[in-house]
């Protein structure tokens, strides 16, 4: 946006101008915590439950920003420097949202939502170590998935981006249509679809139909990607948008898995890509990322080597001989067994150590909430987890139907005291709840006081 004017942004916000800087130039980046503001930082002042970000412009201003957008109230409340823009708007989430469809156009670049009930993070961070390679790709960061975050994310692409690939999250219906009228993606990713905010959603068809709105925000001649023999999505495809399914029986599958490398079958081509990591659940979503990248015309090739966002299922060899599994990030009954899979195919390849399991709650599951943590401790079992740990009062239906030494405790901070005097060398201990448990302490705590 440097090349924009003022009134340009202005006017792509659909907002008023009220005081003009000296200078033509736009902002640089555009932040909506007014302590990020300074030279070249458009503030945009959101209204939150707790503060009005407009109260914050003035500070804004005398930081240096290139300008703030805010209500028109707070815009006749503060005078602005000299070198300061002020814009107005009625809603300036509004305006924001605005902005960023403007700038996603002018970008001109192939955009891929993401968007599941589990898995989309490690989905996009495995498209964008596909693209990278051959395309000027731009992903977006952890957590950047909503309302807000998604504008922000579109904002900070650089010109010059070929491709772009947004994440999306939700808590409801309507949301992702949301998402999708901003980003309007070329590509649409549906990870998989299964038991997530059913306080809210009530079944998981509902989550199905909030997931589709991804395909149904599609132009047509636009690629949905979506797992294969996933039924609760046929109600919502359409016949000008092209279907491409991943997985078993898919249109791109995994023909073979090799410890450092995989064989992929897509639309009758066989390719092999070298890979990094072994978890099974990560070389399924593989396969969505290179049906994604072949979408926007970029075939796999060599070596994917993906960043993967902490606490999304990094294994960590600690000083102590401890294997560390990171996914502490989140859980919901999908991931939650995709896990415990995973610890065990660790602790299988290494022949050694125990399987232990610190599991927290998980939250937003509706009145069956008891029924999917006991479905947990069962799989945990099945599993061959050798020793468990549960983390709140929801948990503790895990550990009642599990077969094993257990231990029940109320929260993170009594988790991170007793788990390190409990393990042994070459243990392989998983960390998994949902994000309101904490459970980033009880990483910090085995790791030594470094973040998850």
């Amino acid at each position: 946006m440097r090349t924009w004017t003022p009134q340009e942004i202005a006017s792509a916000a659909g907002a008023r101008l009220a005081w003009a800087p000296p200078t033509a130039a736009g902002p640089e980046r555009v932040v909506v915590d007014s302590r990020q503001a300074g030279p070249g930082v458009l503030f945009v002042a959101l209204k939150g439950a707790s503060a009005d970000g407009g109260e914050f412009a003035p500070a804004a201003l005398a930081a240096g920003a290139w300008g703030v957008l805010t209500t028109a109230a707070h815009a006749q409340v503060a005078p602005p420097p000299p070198a300061g823009a002020v814009l107005a708007a009625d809603d300036p989430l509004q305006a924001l949202q605005r902005l960023a469809a403007a700038w996603r156009g002018a970008l001109g670049a192939k955009v891929i939502g993401v968007t599941g009930s589990t898995g989309k993070t490690s989905t996009k961070d495995l498209i964008g170590a596909v693209l990278t390679p051959h395309r000027r790709t731009v992903t977006s960061r952890a957590n950047f998935n909503t309302e807000i975050g998604l504008p922000l994310e579109v904002l900070a692409a650089p010109a010059g981006t070929e491709v772009l690939v947004l994440e999306m999250g939700m808590r409801g219906s309507g949301q992702i249509a949301e998402l999708a009228a901003i980003a309007r993606p070329d590509v649409g990713v549906i990870v998989n679809v299964g038991p997530v905010h059913l306080e809210l959603l009530k079944t998981v068809e509902a989550v199905a139909a909030a997931k589709a709105e991804l395909i149904c925000g599609l132009r047509a001649g636009a690629t949905a990607v979506i797992p294969a023999g996933e039924a609760r999505l046929d109600a919502y495809l359409r016949e000008d948008v092209t279907i491409v399914t991943f997985g078993d029986d898919g249109d791109v599958r995994l023909l073979a898995s090799e410890p450092d490398h995989v064989e992929i079958e897509m639309h009758g081509r066989r390719l092999t890509l070298g890979v990094d990591f072994t978890q099974a659940h990560f070389r399924r979503n593989l396969l969505a990322a290179v049906a994604a990248a072949d979408a926007v015309g970029v075939t796999a090739s060599g070596r994917v080597e993906a960043a993967l966002t902490p606490g999304r299922g990094q294994r960590i060899r600690l000083p102590n001989g401890v294997t560390l599994i990171d996914d502490c990030y989140n859980a919901n009954p999908m991931s939650m067994r995709a896990a415990l899979d995973d610890l065990a195919q660790a602790a299988g390849e290494a022949q050694q150590g125990r399987r232990v399991a610190i599991l927290g709650e998980m939250l937003e599951l509706g009145p069956r909430a008891r029924q999917f943590h006991a479905e947990i401790g069962r799989h945990a079992g099945e599993a061959g987890v050798d020793l468990l740990v549960t983390v709140g009062p929801l948990a503790q239906a895990i550990a009642d139907s599990y077969r094993g030494e257990a231990y029940m405790v109320k929260d993170a901070a009594e988790a991170a005291a007793i788990v390190p005097g409990l393990l042994a060398r070459n243990d392989f201990v998983l960390v998994k709840g949902s994000r309101g448990v904490g459970l980033e302490r009880v990483c910090r705590a085995l790791s030594g006081g470094s973040d998850c």
